[in-house]
């Protein structure tokens, strides 16, 4: 049986291996397909592309959306064969970013009046001049010993709720999906299972994003146990969704999770497909 391996992060925004290695690790998994998902980019989705053609592995151009939730704070919408280049989501993902980069000062300021100073240049280092993100400022708070891993980091500093945690410009989940529809591209609710709802919650949810022209939920996914994934599968099959999966690999960031590590059948690859506009 061939796998496939729907969510993945590169050097692009907070991954730890360029696009053309990730691709390269999928081939030695021995993938049918990847999906390049990047947080709020897909600069890394023509490289990708480039090296698949090589290895003959399928590559899906995709990026995964933090979009506004009034009661969680945020859900992760992954979109699927978009048109990386369409002004639409484009232009609104360079909006985006210009206000991550306002987030990252005030975290830098807030982390500063906390007793951990960072320079802005060495943070820019370490994410080799791609997007930076909050694992790019834990990986510079462990080399000046204020945590000891990318976890503590995020534990006593950098996850919401914590005191260095800030807000940033969000979508709201029927734009997301709007914009991914415009660009070519199908939208798929990422990991809802890490959000903690039971399952009158999660339909609830659900039919807001189905009215919002939700195409699938990704089931399966490496921290979903498998009482959360087979629920998930019944409410795919409820509400007429494609169910996917895919890791969230992001190498040095998630050091447990490696490509290809979670089974995911190929054949769900030609159910999503089957959504395309």
């Amino acid at each position: 049986m061939k796998f496939i391996d729907l969510h993945t992060h590169t050097t692009a925004s907070d991954g730890s291996f360029p696009p053309a290695e990730v691709m390269g690790m999928a081939e030695q998994a021995g993938l049918a397909a990847v999906a390049i998902t990047d947080h709020d980019t897909t600069d890394g989705v023509g490289e990708a592309l480039a090296a698949g053609e090589k290895m003959r592995v399928e590559v899906v151009p995709g990026v995964e959306l933090s979009v506004n939730h009034a009661r969680l704070g945020s859900l992760h919408i992954l979109g699927y064969w978009i048109q990386t280049s369409h002004p639409d989501l484009a232009v609104r993902l360079e909006s985006i970013r210009g206000g991550r980069d306002q987030r990252n000062q005030k975290i830098l300021a807030r982390l500063a009046d906390l007793g951990c100073p960072l320079d802005l240049f060495e943070v820019q280092a370490i994410a080799g001049g791609e997007v930076i993100g909050r694992p790019h400022l834990a990986q510079a708070m462990i080399k000046h010993d204020y945590v000891k891993s990318t976890q503590e980091a995020f534990d006593r500093y950098l996850a919401r709720g914590k005191p260095a945690y800030m807000e940033r410009d969000r979508m709201s989940s029927a734009e997301a999906i709007d914009r991914i529809h415009r660009a070519g591209g199908v939208a798929v609710w990422a990991h809802p299972g890490l959000i903690g709802l039971d399952e009158s919650e999660l339909e609830k949810e659900i039919e807001k994003l189905v009215a919002a022209g939700l195409s699938g939920i990704e089931a399966h996914y490496p921290e979903h146990s498998p009482e959360t994934t087979a629920l998930l599968l019944k409410l795919c099959d409820r509400y007429q969704l494609a169910p996917t999966g895919g890791t969230d690999f992001h190498g040095a960031v998630k050091p447990n999770v490696r490509l290809g590590s979670l089974e995911v059948p190929a054949a769900l690859l030609e159910g999503l497909r089957a959504r395309r506009p």
